[in-house]
């Protein structure tokens, strides 16, 4: 299967309006964004777990990261609720279920073998920097050699400088409304932009952005 999987195309979806599809498990349902394999391969998805549902044990070969959106999801490990940050590195493996109901933007086989690290980051909790411009907080969550992950915090009105995205960006709008030359793009905006490529970003309303950058090279 394959869904964008052309990692020098730039792709924009408003995810609120893109059908669910079931799973092979019971109350599991996903909106596929990326994906280049079946079950095995690179994916980009946001999934979404009814009240009591759970999915098999199963390994994460290639890694998997992903951010609560809502609801709380579960493991063996613990409960993590909205703003969760959760990073399960290559050979690592769980059994993920919800006693409420969750949704998560999850991202799988897209980490480094190199990448080892564990990280589960309450975004709730964490301090917000200042950005490289008026306006703009940012709150990193991870960082590997040219791959940055953070969350970034604008205000109303603030414009961001014209830049190039050396190794691609990755965009999801969590709050408000982000906007470029290019667009305007409200909560569950879903932004894959190619190495290479620029933009100059700005908010009129404010938003919160999930940002990954340096980690789009097609091989």
């Amino acid at each position: 299967m394959q869904i964008n999987h052309d990692l020098n195309q730039r792709v924009v979806l408003n995810t609120n309006e893109i059908e669910w599809v079931k799973t092979r498990m019971s109350g599991v349902e996903r909106r596929m964004l990326d994906r280049d394999g079946a079950e095995s391969g690179r994916a980009t998805s946001i999934v979404k777990f009814a009240p009591d549902s759970y999915f098999e044990e199963h390994g994460h070969p290639g890694g998997e990261e992903f951010l609560v959106l809502e609801g709380v999801f579960s493991d063996e490990s613990g409960d993590y609720g909205p703003g969760m940050y959760i990073r399960n590195p290559i050979g690592s493996k769980h059994k993920p279920y919800t006693k409420d109901g969750c949704t998560i933007l999850v991202k799988l086989w897209q980490m480094e073998e190199e990448d080892q690290d564990w990280v589960k980051k309450d975004t709730n909790k964490s301090e917000w920097l200042p950005g490289l411009v008026p306006g703009l907080e940012v709150m990193p969550l991870h960082n590997f050699k040219t791959e940055n992950v953070a969350l970034v915090k604008w205000e109303a009105g603030a414009v961001f400088n014209p830049h190039k995205h050396w190794g691609g960006e990755e965009i999801y709008v969590l709050e408000g409304t982000f906007e470029d030359e290019h667009g305007s793009y409200p909560k569950g905006t879903w932004i894959r932009s190619p190495d290479g490529s620029s933009h100059h970003p700005y908010t009129k309303e404010g938003c919160t952005i999930f940002v990954k950058t340096g980690h789009l090279i097609q091989n």
